[in-house]
């Protein structure tokens, strides 16, 4: 299988740096998925959090079905669900932040998580300022910043990956804009690869042609293709295309409100273990 380590430069040094700050800080905010909270967990946050309290973050909630995001938030103590495009969900977090700050001075505090879960949207948020970079680009923080506002001075990180992560767990989180499809294979790798899980968890209303549960994937593609018009000379469909509109579709929320996990079941990356 191909590689599937995404973890530039950027990512090995900031993980170190989060690491020698940690003792420095009063708090860690890990942000995750709303919709896969368990694989978008940051690879390193299990350490942090022996060192420092942890708040988890559950960003893009308009994204999560309602009802499956409430079992997420039962889980454990000290999670919130947040609409950082709307700027929902941040009072009753602000309030738990301050709980930590000291008498003397500002609560000192990292947003931590890996590509594209929201972290700079919500270090945006919550200093009310766009000062950081935001971009839906898997690993666009590229250092460590720091940045000051409302009692807080808080920390942001890059994205960072797992080094040592299992084959194919990469590939699920492209799923996700989480991680790069070229760095997995490809976007045609990405996508039948998604839509054999969406096949098997019977969530075939997310796929956006109508589809036969037994039909080849291959032959999905090729029709979802058609729907959105990634045709090439001779009326033939372009599979990569094809391929990146509808993971590209589905990361966005386009086709639908999803949640790939429940709490306490095997996670969405144990699926893809089992099926690699």
């Amino acid at each position: 299988m191909p590689r599937t380590v995404w973890y530039p430069g950027h990512m090995a040094k900031g993980s170190r740096k989060l690491r020698e700050l940690a003792e420095k800080l009063d708090l860690i905010i890990e942000v995750r998925d709303s919709r896969a909270p368990a694989s978008t967990a940051a690879p390193f946050a299990r350490a942090l959090s022996k060192i420092r309290p942890v708040i988890r973050v559950l960003s893009k909630k308009d994204l999560a079905q309602s009802e499956n995001l409430a079992l997420w938030l039962k889980s454990g103590s000290k999670i919130f669900a947040v609409n950082l495009r709307e700027h929902k969900g941040l009072a009753n977090l602000r309030r738990a932040i301050l709980e930590f700050k000291p008498q003397h001075r500002e609560v000192r505090l990292a947003v931590v998580g890996i590509p594209n879960v929201g972290k700079s949207l919500l270090l945006n948020s919550l200093i009310k300022k766009s000062n950081a970079n935001v971009g839906g680009i898997p690993g666009v923080t590229k250092s460590v910043s720091w940045y000051k506002n409302d009692g807080m001075l808080i920390v942001d990180s890059p994205g960072i990956l797992d080094p040592h992560a299992e084959p194919g767990v990469h590939l699920v989180l492209s799923w996700l804009g989480c991680a790069k499809p070229e760095a997995v294979g490809g976007w045609e790798n990405a996508a039948l690869s998604l839509l054999k899980f969406l096949k098997e968890k019977h969530m075939l209303n997310l796929i956006p042609v109508d589809c036969d549960p037994d039909e080849a994937n291959e032959i999905t593609l090729e029709r979802i293709g058609v729907r959105f018009g990634c045709l090439i000379s001779g009326g033939r469909v372009n599979p990569e295309l094809a391929a990146r509109r509808f993971v590209e579709s589905f990361s966005s929320g386009k086709l639908g409100l999803v949640s790939l996990e429940v709490p306490g079941e095997n996670s969405l990356l144990e699926w893809q273990l089992d099926n690699s």
